[in-house]
């Protein structure tokens, strides 16, 4: 457990932290990676009990639910957390940033992979569901509210419900710019506003 790297992390990620007393006791999200780790741990040793037991109790104390059998990297900042449920074969890459609401969850019933993979420096908007066991490529970003079913390419902006794609990912000194997502409908009214106008001109050339 690298703790002074954990608390760097939210430093450099989370504009309102200010002191280091703060960090160390008014950040939910930082309070349920350090108890994810023990849990891991005890998972991977075959201690399922108290594996569950220890992130049961992070649950009741953050709001955020971790199970024990997820794999989490370096760096991964859960920024308020409320809300936020990682299932048991979620894989979490490096840097990876996440906010309130978010699911990752499963899909299938069977005891394999059902969960989904984040690459590395992946941001994750408010209230955005991951389903099944796909991969989200590095440096992506999942848009708030979005509803994400199919596997994302690395650098890749996905947003809505089912999730549409854009170009352009979550470089690390943006990765706080998750607001600047394309507006998908508008885009497409557009769309259908230039095809309304060239049937109009065709009308009226018959």
């Amino acid at each position: 457990m690298n703790i002074a790297e954990d608390i760097k992390t939210v430093f450099e990620k989370d504009p309102a932290a200010r002191s280091l007393p703060e960090v160390l006791l008014c950040y939910p999200g930082l309070h349920a990676v350090w108890l994810y780790r023990p849990a891991h741990r005890l998972w991977e040793l075959g201690l399922y009990f108290p594996a569950r037991l220890i992130s049961h109790l992070a649950r009741l104390l953050t709001g955020i639910e971790i199970h024990p059998g997820a794999t989490i990297g370096r760096r991964f900042f859960i920024d308020h957390g409320m809300g936020v449920v990682i299932g048991e074969t979620a894989e979490i890459g490096d840097d990876v940033l996440m906010y309130q609401g978010v699911v990752l969850g499963g899909t299938s019933l069977e005891h394999k992979k059902r969960h989904p993979t984040l690459g590395n420096g992946v941001v994750v908007g408010s209230g955005a569901t991951i389903l099944g066991a796909i991969k989200i490529g590095d440096r992506s970003r999942i848009g708030a509210g979005s509803v994400v079913l199919q596997e994302v390419p690395p650098d890749t902006t996905v947003f809505g419900i089912p999730a549409h794609s854009a170009r352009g990912g979550a470089q690390a000194k943006a990765q706080l710019d998750h607001n600047k997502l394309p507006d998908y409908c508008s885009e497409e009214m557009r769309r259908m506003q230039q095809q309304l106008d060239a049937l109009k001109k065709d009308i009226v050339k018959k």
